[in-house]
């Protein structure tokens, strides 16, 4: 018979060896989430407007006789992580995380998953110990494909390019929903620039809660070039890490954690300096993670630990907690922030001098 602390340490072994599985194939979790996204499901659900049987499933997608049970295996998957739910009539129905790849809805993030999954971009990652090891301070797409930063990468290669300004402009209809508990935060300013704005989605959308605000969003020349902007929005082509130009509010949405503490420091002082104008009111806002390990619930934190693991090797960036982030602004010359956790994984930052 055996003994009490051979089952014990058979019992962790078993638990040890399940929680390494589990996370050695997660990254099948989001290949599947792809292939749901490619094969159009969310919408097929969304479309047929009640939930939706296994057979007419197969049907809408038309998928072959032997493979329907394929799909089966998919969409048993994905209800148990949460993706979709089953009805006591055994039907399938979108869940909020699903409805979240519904295309076409002011608030679809498919254009993430697509992103995320690019081969390109999921065979980088298969080089993370070559990179490590590389004795020099290149980046993650430096080391694998040879073309120097991911952003010049991306001006080579149009089609990446496109995708990446897809995904982002997608990740900014959650501003719209923030705004909502965070108005007061732009109420009563006369003009923000919006540093590394892209395509300017996010300025539309504050634009159309903000009509009498002057906004202007600041990109490189090659990112705004034959943008249109309409009466209170402007496009300007410029570098950041040289100057900005000078407003109420400077804007700083998902930028910093893309730049080391040099270059943060960098930013944030030409933002101090373009809020020192005519009046004292001027004040950055910041929109990025901020990692409280103690305080976040677990998948939380995960989640802001994978972006830091893909800003290190991507941009030699970081994700950073409140002590980093006020070393930050104390070196940039600010004295006085506040944070609100408003923005799920992500805080807005006010930040003044």
């Amino acid at each position: 018979m055996p003994s009490k602390n051979n089952v014990q340490k058979a019992s962790e072994l078993f638990q040890a060896q399940t929680h390494l599985y589990r996370h050695i194939h997660g990254h099948f979790m989001s290949m599947s989430i792809k292939w749901a996204v490619e094969l159009g499901i969310p919408d097929i659900i969304h479309n047929h407007a009640q939930p939706i049987t296994l057979p007419e499933l197969v049907s809408a997608l038309h998928v072959p006789q032997p493979k329907a049970l394929c799909v089966q295996r998919l969409m048993r998957l994905l209800t148990h992580n949460g993706f979709f739910a089953i009805t006591e009539t055994e039907a399938y129905a979108l869940t909020p995380a699903s409805r979240l790849l519904v295309k076409g809805t002011d608030h679809c993030l498919s254009s993430i998953v697509e992103l995320i999954t690019n081969p390109t971009i999921v065979d980088m990652f298969n080089h993370l110990g070559k990179w490590t090891l590389g004795e020099n301070n290149e980046t993650l797409s430096e080391t694998t494909l040879g073309c120097g930063s991911y952003w010049e990468y991306m001006q080579q290669n149009p089609t990446h390019l496109k995708a990446f300004n897809e995904a982002m402009e997608s990740d900014s209809h959650v501003v719209r929903l923030a705004l909502r508990d965070c108005k007061f935060v732009f109420e009563g300013l006369d003009s923000l620039v919006d540093v590394g704005g892209g395509t300017g989605n996010t300025a539309k959308i504050i634009c159309e809660a903000f009509p009498e605000l002057k906004y202007t969003v600041l990109d490189l020349p090659q990112v705004v070039e034959g943008i249109t902007g309409s009466n209170n929005l402007t496009f300007v082509g410029g570098n950041m890490l040289e100057s900005i130009p000078q407003a109420d509010t400077i804007l700083l949405k998902w930028i910093l954690h893309d730049w080391t503490d040099d270059d943060c420091i960098k930013i944030l002082k030409n933002c101090k300096e373009a809020t020192s104008g005519k009046n004292k009111r001027g004040k950055v806002i910041i929109i990025d993670t901020v990692i409280n390990e103690k305080q976040d619930e677990h998948e939380v934190t995960e989640l802001k630990l994978f972006f830091d693991i893909v800003m290190m090797t991507f941009f030699n960036g970081k994700e950073r907690d409140e002590k980093e982030w006020k070393a930050l602004f104390m070196k940039a010359g600010f004295r006085h922030y506040k944070i609100f956790p408003t923005f799920g994984y992500r805080s807005l930052i006010e930040l003044y001098p």
